[in-house]
């Protein structure tokens, strides 16, 4: 675990995770943000917690619900990007599929990342030095093991959105002869990815930056990409779009992820 902030990273996922499970074992309100999504005192309370966590590294912090509340803070070339509960539909739909999302980033690309999924204890973590996934056993990790996208070209996995969809997935999907659509919520998406238990993810409707870094660190670190409408590497930090993503796609291999896009920029453009 050299990459950077990494343990400390997996230990503040390791303790949010915990007081998530102590919310979702019991009676949930939700209520609604400004732009209408909803929040818990889940998402409250785990980043409280993981903010105390970061601040040992004296690095500025881009957290969802910090950011909710009007604090912004001034990034630089070195900070955290959090999202202290990326699923919150899928927390209160009960199905597990929620992760603790924290990555690292550097001059606005994510460098290594953590994501926890609180109910089952499974755990990715990537950097530098690889990806990696494991089990949280009594708020340490266990069972180590090393990942690696999936080589294979044919015939295709996709992963998609239990909670968003687009029209135009199918038809992507039908051009690119996908054979199996691998349904999960969260940035657990990323993690199949990373994986090698499916090699294509089209996004087609709105995530913010705190939704797809630690994924894409730990995607990228396993040898995959996610690139944006352009072709580039998606990238943080950006307050003139309001932290928001364009499209994107992650993929097991740039040359996939270009086919796939060549195929959406055609809806994008509509």
């Amino acid at each position: 675990m050299n990459a950077p902030y990494t343990d400390l990273m997996n230990q503040a996922a390791i303790a949010a995770a915990k007081v998530i499970v102590a919310v979702y074992d019991r009676d949930v309100v939700a209520m609604r943000k400004s732009d209408g999504s909803p929040v818990t005192e889940a998402d409250q309370e785990a980043e409280a917690i993981i903010l105390a966590h970061l601040a040992k590294s004296g690095l500025p912090v881009l957290a969802e619900e910090s950011v909710s509340g009007g604090h912004i803070p001034a990034l630089g070339e070195r900070y955290f990007v959090v999202d202290p509960l990326d699923g919150t539909k899928e927390f209160l739909k009960r199905n597990g599929e929620f992760t603790v999302n924290i990555a690292y980033c550097e001059n606005g690309r994510p460098v290594s990342g953590v994501v926890l999924a609180p109910v089952t204890g499974d755990i990715y973590w990537g950097g530098p030095d690889g990806a990696f996934a494991g089990k949280v056993v009594d708020g340490s990790i266990s069972g180590s093991a090393r990942l690696s996208v999936s080589r294979v070209k044919q015939p295709l996995r996709i992963v998609a959105s239990r909670s968003h969809g687009h029209p135009a997935l199918a038809v992507v999907c039908e051009e690119l002869a996908v054979a199996e659509n691998v349904s999960v919520g969260s940035s657990l998406k990323f993690c199949l990815l990373a994986a090698g238990k499916a090699e294509l993810y089209p996004r087609f409707t709105p995530t913010s930056e705190w939704d797809t870094a630690a994924g894409q660190a730990v995607l990228q670190a396993a040898g995959g990409v996610v690139l944006d409408l352009d072709g580039l590497p998606l990238t943080c930090g950006h307050p003139d779009r309001k932290f928001l993503n364009t499209w994107f796609v992650a993929a097991s291999s740039r040359e996939l992820a270009l086919s796939a896009l060549a195929h959406m920029a055609r809806f994008a453009e509509a």
